[in-house]
């Protein structure tokens, strides 16, 4: 019963942090693209310069494992959360390339920062079953929180400006990062965890996956939302309501996500994912109907959930000290192409935008080749452990 309330004890706390940097990161998420366009003036060669700096706090996510040198996890991910707020609050304040580059560091740090230590507790304190339908809910819980915060941008940006709505979301995050400062969810008992960098040769298809999850993702995150702005010309409300579809639907599947984790296998569940994100890609590069545009970015991001398989199959084939390591690694990996794919994304949009889309299919394909192996791999975990 003891280790059943530690573990409910940390769930709550990363619930809480999980609320703020969502209120936080979504908000920012939400109104960047606009407010770049409209107050800063900036083309799609900013945006892509804005998000491949976005990407280097990611890239050194591997410092992490030194900081939790002298800073516990847990107080790391709270600390996180509150830089991600500062750097949300403050964007508004800046309408510069350079102002929201700046704050945009900020946030990011904290972000980054807060999903390696997140993704860390998580896989420590719950079991290879407990952690997918953690994971699951998790996720589901973010999904819940990005609805409201959908709904609080719509209500507020009749109201306010710019500034004043990015100032109330950041400072939500603040206010839980602080809060989360004064509590400690930590148990006992746990595997000592090695902190420093652990690269073994056992865990290459973890790497090779999360390397292209990345890669791919930069294109999700950076130029997705940017084409139905520029290209369709998706408003605020728009966006913000297409944010809320998006979340009303992950809020259902989420969960469903994780069992099905547990029911058919990460192998399964890549595959799925990669086969269908090659379409959606496609349907990118070539789609002339703004509402077409919008239900292929609703899908793109149901499939982006699955995404969670890939850090359940390294649960899985892990020693359990390389927990906190391997998270750490991971986002470093995860982020080395997404460092300059989106600056080159950028380059390649100004001459033609398909081209970056149908990148990303050769990226599907790649990843949907590779997930091939997992099954092989946890065999042979299973045999030499």
């Amino acid at each position: 019963m003891d280790n059943i309330l530690k573990k409910r004890r940390m769930y709550l706390f990363l619930i809480v942090l999980i609320v703020g940097a969502h209120t936080g990161f979504q908000g920012w998420r939400t109104l960047l693209n606009n407010f770049a366009v409209d107050v800063g003036g900036l083309n799609g060669l900013d945006i892509g310069i804005v998000q491949s700096v976005r990407e280097i706090p990611g890239f050194l996510a591997l410092l992490a494992i030194y900081v939790i040198m002298i800073v516990r996890e847990h107080k790391l991910a709270a600390l996180s959360v509150a830089v991600l707020g500062v750097g949300v609050a403050l964007t508004g304040f800046m309408p510069t390339t350079t102002g929201i580059i700046f704050t945009t560091l900020i946030m990011s740090f904290g972000f980054h920062y807060f999903e390696t230590m997140n993704q860390s507790l998580t896989l420590q304190y719950f079991s290879h079953t407990e952690a997918p339908l953690v994971m699951g809910r998790l996720r589901s819980i973010s999904a819940l929180t990005n609805i409201v915060v959908g709904g609080a941008i719509y209500l507020m940006v009749k109201h306010m400006g710019y500034t004043e709505m990015f100032a109330i979301l950041g400072a939500v995050a603040v206010v839980c990062g602080l809060w989360a400062l004064t509590r400690d969810p930590s148990a006992e008992g746990l595997p000592l965890q090695r902190k420093k960098m652990v690269f073994k040769k056992k865990y290459w298809l973890f790497y090779a996956l999360t390397f292209m999850s990345g890669a791919r993702r930069q294109i999700f995150v950076g130029f997705a939302v940017f084409l139905l702005v520029e290209k369709f010309d998706y408003t605020v409300q728009a966006i913000t309501i297409l944010f809320v579809i998006n979340n009303v639907i992950n809020y259902f599947i989420n969960p469903l996500i994780g069992k099905a984790v547990n029911r058919f296998g990460e192998r399964t569940l890549l595959s799925l994912e990669y086969s269908s994100l090659t379409l959606v890609f496609i349907g990118y590069a070539f789609t002339e109907n703004a509402l077409m545009a919008g239900a292929l970015y609703v899908v793109d991001n149901i499939f982006f959930n699955f995404a969670m398989s890939i850090r359940t199959f390294y649960q899985k084939i892990a020693d359990p000290r390389d927990i906190a390591s391997g998270m750490a690694v991971g986002f470093t990996i995860n982020h080395i192409a997404a460092v300059f794919i989106p600056a080159a994304g950028g380059l390649l949009w100004i001459t033609n935008y398909r081209a970056v889309f149908l990148g990303a299919v050769g990226m599907c394909i790649i990843s949907l080749t590779l997930s091939q192996l997992i099954t092989g791999q946890l065999r042979l975990a299973k045999s030499t452990s």
